[in-house]
């Protein structure tokens, strides 16, 4: 078997189910498609967020500086952002499970390699440039895996799901970020404290194993080939005229389509903004508060259980309370997400108030990131081009990402530690994250 045929979307099954037993069968294997997928999928951001909780060890051990961990997280994100792009358009193409569960098994073992180096530096002793181009270099490998979760997560919804209901399971799956995210830093946080950084991306190379073992064993390629009819006969979808075109010509179509760049750049600074208080809070709650490595990360992890929330609700708020308007929920969600964000940053405050202070956060920017960098893409752009519109909007994003972190961790290194110039790069970024969109309302519809 080529590994072209290994990949490629599976072909319809020649057994059918019975016409009696397709509605429990769909229902059964969509069911098990979406959690698996939405379990998997955060278990892949628990394979990406050693490297934010194991900042403050690195600098205090002398490894490497804050400008040179700036550098490591942007070669992650630079490389995301190309993966990202290039997997959006190659997983329209592709059958999910396998490609899904490909990329995770990657980083599991890039995950297990860097925790390896960490104990062999810590016994032999690597030089420390030495270290950080390697580790740099792996960290990025780990980007272009991490790349490939998704864009087959997102086209697994289209497959299986109608149009009606894509954005409530839609918000569902943005959710899983966060879930892995606080799973992370709160995990991550007691291991590292524990027994040491190197132990940090061990455990998320266990984490990995588990999330393959999801993919493979729950999640189904099409309805098509497990013997069900489509998703648009299942359902009883009124047909498109774009159903009809080849996935080629609706690419064409996705990137000609000046809405779908207007999504990308807010999405960019969506992603500043979110990705600065994931990547730098815990550093930022250490230096720039004064809290320990357990109380910085804890509450960076209930800021992340409340992303979840705001994530879930961005899907239900647009379809049902708002009827499909996007623009009303990133109106309100952005004004929060901004005075959550000021006041984290430029007041003071114990424990209590810094968690409410990033529960807001996060649960407003759950709500812009759902709601502009996903639901808004989807909405421009026809079924079999999911992954393509995700691929530009992914590329802007994590690009951008990169770019945050080079800046941020030069700005904080330049500053000595003193976090206010970066706070207003910061806050600078999250005002444009919601006001983009809503001023470029009449370009995002579809054509």
């Amino acid at each position: 078997m080529s590994l072209y045929s290994f990949y490629r979307i599976s072909k319809p099954s020649e057994g059918k189910v019975a016409p009696e037993a397709v509605e429990g069968e769909y229902r059964h294997l969509r069911n098990c498609t979406f959690w698996g997928v939405t379990g998997a999928y955060a278990l892949y951001y628990v394979c990406r967020m050693a490297m934010s909780v194991v900042k403050q060890p690195l600098i205090d051990g002398g490894i490497f500086t804050a400008a040179q961990l700036g550098i490591i997280g942007s070669a992650f994100y630079f490389v995301y952002a190309f993966g990202k792009f290039a997997n959006g358009f190659i997983a329209d193409y592709c059958n999910v499970r396998r490609f899904m569960a490909t990329g995770l098994l990657i980083s599991t073992v890039v995950n297990l390699l860097m925790g390896v180096l960490g104990l062999v530096h810590g016994w032999m002793g690597f030089p420390t440039m030495l270290l950080f181009v390697v580790f740099a270099v792996i960290w990025g490998v780990n980007g272009y895996c991490q790349s490939m979760g998704a864009p087959p997560g997102v086209i697994s919804l289209s497959r299986w799901f109608p149009l009606d209901r894509r954005g409530t399971y839609y918000s569902i799956l943005s959710a899983t970020p966060y879930l892995g995210k606080a799973l992370s830093v709160f995990a991550l946080g007691l291991i590292v404290g524990w027994i040491g950084w190197e132990y940090g991306f061990i455990f998320s190379a266990v984490a990995g194993v588990i999330g393959s073992a999801m993919i493979l064993l729950m999640v189904s390629d099409t309805p098509e080939s497990k013997g069900l009819p489509s998703v648009q006969k299942l359902t009883g979808e009124t047909p498109q005229k774009t159903d009809s075109m080849s996935t080629k010509e609706l690419h064409k179509g996705v990137v000609r389509h000046p809405g779908i760049w207007i999504i990308a750049v807010s999405s960019a600074f969506v992603y500043i903004t979110q990705h600065a208080v994931s990547e730098w809070g815990v550093l930022f709650l250490q230096k720039g508060k004064g809290f320990s490595l357990a109380g910085a990360t804890q509450i960076i992890a209930f800021s992340e259980a409340f992303g979840i929330a705001g994530t879930v609700l961005a899907g239900w708020l647009s379809d049902k309370v708002f009827r499909g308007n996007r623009f009303v929920p990133v109106l309100i969600s952005g004004l929060l997400c901004l005075l959550s964000l000021g006041a984290f940053l430029f007041t003071a405050g114990g424990y209590s108030l810094n968690i409410i202070y990033v529960s807001v956060f996060s649960l407003a920017i759950g709500v812009v990131y759902c709601t502009v960098a996903g639901l808004m893409a989807l909405d421009i752009v026809p079924r079999k081009a999911t992954g393509a519109a995700l691929g530009v909007v992914g590329l802007a994003s994590y690009a951008a990402a990169g770019v945050q972190n080079i800046v941020s961790g030069v700005m904080i290194g330049e500053n000595d530690f003193n976090f206010a110039p970066v706070s207003v790069f910061w806050i600078v970024s999250c005002l444009l994250c919601f006001l983009i969109p809503l001023v470029s309302w009449k370009s995002l519809r579809r054509r």
